[in-house]
């Protein structure tokens, strides 16, 4: 975790130039009505040296976004294609949103200031290039419950009420607009990749390969992967190895992103882009997200396959400069990594040692057959069995041997702390109704408290 007192320094740092002719179009944010601070990420804005900004040049910043000091001169909506449900889709692009700056972090790795709901731009199509204010509180809740049960995921930055009363079919309408600032390692996509191979620009995906090396490094393949110094091929494992881990991250936390598309999808390996989210209310392998999502396609037990099936896509894209069986072999990897990362991840959200990938299969298996067959939460089941404890007698054979990791936080003697679709209605109703913040900033509170608890999540070998 940061340590809030030891904040960085701002260090403003614009690699996307170099490709900005190409990767996107120079656009402007939207003149709002209004600019209302409705959240600050201090804890984030620590890491990148913008936590002493005043509310004044805050809003200045991520409500009218002049430029922050060194940065981008113009915003950047980025150019991508994308296979969206399956269906391949060469008319999207930034449509609501921008890269609005980069800079260094306080370990040294670079990050982009991207935007929700800053207005219309070429990619926006029949779209008001807006954001609801409901939209910007579920991401809110998203990127912090998710952070904290030790998903790698953009933050939520900046909130800003914008005062336009916008019309949706989907919801209620009118509703509350805002813009949202999300803080992320990049946002160069699978459907980036996949732009450059429809329209054969064989030299900007070198490009493009170089600049993902350089900014989102990782370790080498395996020693004995085929073509492992091929640059696409380099790129290739790493891309495997954090979508295995993602897919991971998304089960052992109970999480069902909704829409994993490959334009959705960050080479960095970060989750983002959070529209109808949901936490399971019980152990469900087809529990849905997106009330759109008719054939299940993205149902919680099937996302390891969604993020299989995009990294396939990548692969496709990546023949355009590398050969095949390089390509293959890393895809191939993808199964074994993840199943290690499911047991890497569910015992250190139990809060016990793991024993090696045999055990903790094991484990797992065991845990999920437990949970399936008795209705409960995974956040009610994961806490009450907290470094083992109350383990009935199906469970105790395949805890044996996990033993028990820290767990004196007083967290773990408290109710657990959930995200389930009625408690986020709950914390919207308070604001839409009577224009209360107040049960969110305690549910934020709350959240990170569950994050301290759990501690940093375990990180992949090499990582």
């Amino acid at each position: 975790m940061n340590d809030p007192a030891q904040a960085a320094s701002y260090r403003p740092d614009n690699p996307i130039a170099a490709l900005a002719d190409w990767i996107g179009d120079p656009v402007e944010a939207a003149d709002f009505p209004e600019t209302v601070l409705r959240w600050r990420n201090d804890r984030a804005a620590q890491t990148v040296g913008l936590a002493d900004l005043s509310d004044t040049d805050w809003v200045r910043h991520f409500g009218r976004f002049d430029p922050l000091p060194g940065n981008l001169p113009h915003p950047l909506a980025l150019r991508y294609h994308g296979h969206q449900f399956r269906v391949y889709n060469p008319e999207i692009g930034d449509g609501r949103g921008f890269l609005f700056a980069q800079m260094r972090d306080d370990s040294g790795r670079l990050m982009d200031l991207g935007t929700k709901g800053s207005g219309t731009t070429p990619w926006s199509r029949r779209g008001d290039g807006r954001l609801t204010l409901k939209g910007a509180v579920r991401e809110m809740l998203a990127t912090e419950m998710i952070e904290a049960l030790g998903v790698n995921t953009s933050k939520t930055f900046s909130v800003i009420e914008t005062g336009e009363q916008l019309e949706r079919g989907d919801e209620p309408s009118p509703t509350r607009s805002a813009v949202l600032t999300r803080l992320s390692h990049g946002h160069i996509r699978i459907g980036t990749f996949q732009r450059l191979l429809a329209l054969e620009e064989r030299d900007h995906m070198v490009e493009l390969i170089d600049y993902c090396l350089a900014q989102f490094p990782g370790p080498p393949p395996p020693d004995d992967a085929p073509d492992r110094d091929q640059p696409a091929a380099r790129l290739m494992h790493l891309v495997v190895e954090r979508m295995a881990d993602l897919a991971a991250s998304y089960m052992v936390a109970g999480f069902v992103h909704g829409v994993l598309n490959t334009d959705n999808m960050n080479i960095s390996g970060e989750s983002f882009d959070y529209g109808p989210w949901r936490f399971l209310p019980r152990w469900d392998s087809g529990f849905t997200a997106a009330y759109f999502d008719h054939a299940g396609l993205y149902a919680f037990g099937r996302q390891p396959e969604a993020l299989h099936w995009n990294c396939g896509q990548l692969a496709v894209a990546l023949r355009l400069v590398c050969d095949a069986p390089p390509l293959i072999a890393a895809l191939e990897r993808f199964g074994s990594l993840y199943m290690e990362a499911v047991g890497r991840r569910w015992c250190w959200r139990l809060g016990v040692a793991s024993r090696g990938p045999e055990a903790d299969a094991a484990l797992v298996g065991a845990c999920e057959r437990a949970t399936r067959d008795s209705g409960e939460s995974p956040d009610a089941f994961f806490h009450r069995h907290r470094g083992g404890r109350n383990a009935e007698a199906s469970l105790a054979e395949a805890f044996s041997g996990h033993s028990p990791t820290d767990s004196a936080h007083p967290y773990w003697n408290e109710e657990p702390e959930t995200m389930v679709i009625e408690e986020v209605e709950r914390i919207w109703a308070a604001i839409d109704e009577t224009d209360d913040w107040q049960p969110l900033a305690e549910k934020i509170a709350a959240i990170r408290r569950v994050g301290a608890a759990h501690g940093d999540a375990p990180q992949p070998a090499g990582q």
